[in-house]
């Protein structure tokens, strides 16, 4: 057999086990960039979980601890942490990719704390009224006493127009730390994703 022909043969018989092995290298690397992506997505929804968890504990904490009431308002600001609980501890038992629209969802969560304590800051600074019945005044002009008792709230509620302040000489309304705590998550977690997903692709 001629030196050629030797080539030849050793060629196909030893490409098969170098395309297996640079494969097997491909998937073995692809799987560390993965665990690698994936730790700091962890530990991201972690943050996210207890975001939500240390801002409720604050709102129940003035409630019940320092005397200070919440208005309707209040109450509605509270969803968007629960939310985000829900979504972190959730989002813990995920796989990557999963993780990955988790924390998305918590993006947009924050987005909505934000336009809801933006909301509450305009009421509280007279931008705007509140757009829920709860916060307003009954009407005194009813033409009855019927009309009068239908028009009061079934419970009386503090007025969403007077704020609740946690540090008595700092004036920073609750509303108004919720509004920087919400615009700093959505900031911070969007950039993050931004960041992130960008170095995926490459």
């Amino acid at each position: 057999m001629k030196v050629p022909q030797i080539q030849a043969v050793y060629g196909r018989l030893t490409a098969p086990r170098c395309a297996s092995r640079g494969g097997l290298g491909d998937r073995v690397t692809a799987d560390n960039n993965g665990a690698m992506r994936s730790a700091p997505d962890r530990l991201t929804v972690f943050l996210v979980l207890l975001t939500g968890i240390g801002a409720l504990c604050v709102a129940l904490g003035a409630e019940h601890f320092l005397g200070m009431a919440p208005c309707p308002l209040c109450f509605w600001e509270r969803w968007p942490y629960r939310a985000l609980i829900l979504l972190g501890a959730i989002g813990l038992f995920l796989p990557a990719v999963a993780r990955r629209v988790v924390l998305w969802l918590a993006a947009l969560v924050f987005v909505c704390a934000m336009g809801l304590a933006l909301l509450h800051v305009g009421v509280e600074h007279h931008w705007w009224p509140s757009p829920l019945p709860e916060c307003n005044a009954p009407n005194l002009r009813a033409t009855s006493v019927a009309n009068l008792i239908a028009s009061m709230p079934m419970t009386p509620s503090k007025p969403c127009d007077a704020p609740n302040y946690l540090i008595p000489w700092l004036p920073i309304s609750f509303a108004t730390m919720d509004l920087i705590l919400a615009a700093v998550g959505a900031a911070l977690l969007t950039a993050y994703l931004g960041m992130t997903t960008g170095r995926a692709r490459t």
